[in-house]
Formats: C-alpha cells, sequence, structure tokens
C-alpha cells in the first residue's frame, strides 16, 4: 500500500472500486467544506446507485455485516465528495478524522465493528495516510431510515 495519498486513484482502480458520483444533499447543505488544507464532508449515508442500501437499526432489522457494507458505502461516498471538491483523490495527504453514526437498538454495542467498514476502506484505498482518528457513535434514528452515516475530514 502506498504510505502517502498519492496514488489513491490507482488503488481504486487496482480494488476495481469505481467513486460513484456525488449523491445530492437531501437538506439545506453542500456535501464539502473546505478550510485552508482541510476539507470536510457532509454527513453521508449508505445510498448506492440512488438508493439506499439498507434501512432499520442495527440489533434489529440490520446485521452487523450489512452495517459494515453501508459504512463502506458511506465512506466511498464520502470520497465522491472530497473529488468533487478537489479534482483528484490522488492530493489527499491524509485521513484526519472519521465519524460513524450508527443507528442502534439501545441494547447494541458493536458500533465500532460497523465503523470499520468506513475506516477499512480508507485503509485500503490510502495506505498508512489512510489511519485516523475516529468517533463510533450509535444514535436513535438517522435520516430516511438509514443505519449509517459517515463524515470524513482529509488533509490536502
Amino acid at each position: 500500500m502506498a504510505a502517502s495519498g498519492s496514488g489513491a486513484e490507482a488503488r481504486l482502480a487496482e480494488l476495481g472500486i469505481t467513486v460513484p458520483e456525488v449523491v445530492p444533499p437531501v437538506a439545506a447543505y453542500q456535501p464539502t467544506a473546505r478550510s485552508g488544507d482541510l476539507v470536510f464532508t457532509a454527513g453521508q449515508l449508505p445510498a448506492r446507485d440512488g438508493e439506499m442500501i439498507a434501512v432499520g437499526k442495527l440489533g434489529g432489522e440490520v446485521s452487523e455485516e450489512q452495517g459494515y457494507q453501508c459504512a463502506r458505502q458511506c465512506a466511498l461516498n464520502a470520497l465522491a465528495a472530497v473529488k468533487a471538491e478537489i479534482g483528484s483523490l490522488d492530493d489527499v495527504k491524509r485521513v484526519v478524522k472519521v465519524v460513524v453514526f450508527v443507528a442502534s437498538t439501545p441494547d447494541f454495542t458493536g458500533q465500532p465493528k460497523v465503523a470499520n467498514g468506513a475506516s477499512e476502506l480508507l485503509a485500503e484505498v490510502f495506505g498508512d495516510a489512510g489511519k485516523h482518528a475516529r468517533s463510533a457513535v450509535g444514535v436513535t434514528a438517522l435520516p430516511l431510515g438509514v443505519p449509517v452515516e459517515v463524515e470524513i475530514v482529509v488533509e490536502v
């Protein structure tokens, strides 16, 4: 794996991963905000081809594996937003912070395992530059009934 952000586009191709088009906002916000060398994404939902890949809660109708896949898709959608902002993911120096919100039943405590879906994708794409600080937070509900929402901060 690459030791820096350079080569992220080639790594995505090697992994057979296509970065989707930016998912249009569902409310009054923009997909990214840039401040200096940092790009912050809005919370990204697990949309693929215009549809949410799952709805429901972890610990209820959504399995840990489905939650993991949702987190992975959210992270991919976050990368799409970053790419739209900066032009090429090769310009990402590092992933700084990831926040994963997991809609959960009160007794579900596997939020970190779900969040690994996002973290592991970022490590696959960016290597050491994909290592980041992270929060995995259980919440009562998320927009449109999805089980996972992810936001990232990258340095460019």
